[in-house]
């Protein structure tokens, strides 16, 4: 007995398992059986405070979102680190532009489906949000990163979006009413803006991520393939 009181006493005063330190973080974030924590703190202000959060939530998940596809990609800016001007102005889409539009839209379908749970209704509701909710969002999505990424007219918008719809759109049917069955079944209703942004966020990290890396590539091809006697070329010693 003593022996055994002995490598138990030991035991507790060492500590240092795994699942201590999971149990100790998984307590932090959601705060056991009390109010503390900080997914419970967040879901409170989400429903006291519902846009601001929102605004909050996207904007640091948009920023983020860059610089990881930066670092992925290895697309280093001009003074030779991944932060850009890109990535403030992705924070203030996500904050401005792509929080409140989400805030709408998914306020409206929530609405048109309020208290409607049989098959039908959640089958028709993806529909809905396939059909006209998703085109609204990626497009408006589409036309803010041309303008991040330097359009200034209207037909290099325009020639952005016809150029990306698709593809945006064919990635958006294949997720989305995943994530919105999943928000169905397990979510509450006012969680569901977020949960779709950081849905969007992985998405998005992976389709910028792959977008730099064609682009990239594109440049060194047109850079080996140059003509060192053009003039248009930076590098010609007459200095055009």
């Amino acid at each position: 007995m003593s022996v055994k009181f002995q490598e138990e006493t030991i035991r507790t005063v060492t500590g240092g398992k795994p699942e201590d330190l999971v149990h100790a973080v998984g307590e932090r974030l959601t705060g056991g059986s009390t109010a503390n924590g900080y997914l419970q703190a967040y879901l409170r202000q989400l429903q006291h405070n519902p846009l601001r959060t929102k605004m909050l939530t996207s904007g640091v998940l948009s920023g983020l979102q860059e610089l990881l596809a930066s670092f992925l990609a290895h697309d280093v800016g001009k003074h030779g680190h991944y932060f850009s001007s890109r990535i403030p102005k992705m924070s203030l889409y996500g904050m401005f532009i792509a929080a409140p539009l989400g805030h709408v839209l998914i306020g409206i379908l929530q609405r048109i489906f309020a208290g409607r749970t049989s098959l039908k209704a959640k089958v028709l509701q993806i529909l809905v949000s396939n059909l006209i909710i998703s085109p609204i969002q990626n497009s408006v999505y589409l036309c803010s990163m041309a303008v991040i990424a330097g359009a200034r007219t209207f037909h290099q918008v325009r020639a952005t979006v016809r150029a990306g719809f698709m593809p945006v759109m064919k990635v958006s049917w294949v997720t989305s009413p995943l994530a919105l069955a999943f928000a169905q079944k397990f979510l509450p209703e006012h969680t569901w803006v977020p949960f779709f942004n950081i849905v969007g966020f992985f998405i998005g990290t992976y389709v910028n991520t792959h977008t730099k890396k064609k682009r990239l590539e594109a440049l060194r091809k047109r850079y080996d393939q140059r003509d060192p006697r053009d003039p248009r070329d930076p590098r010609d010693p007459r200095g055009y």
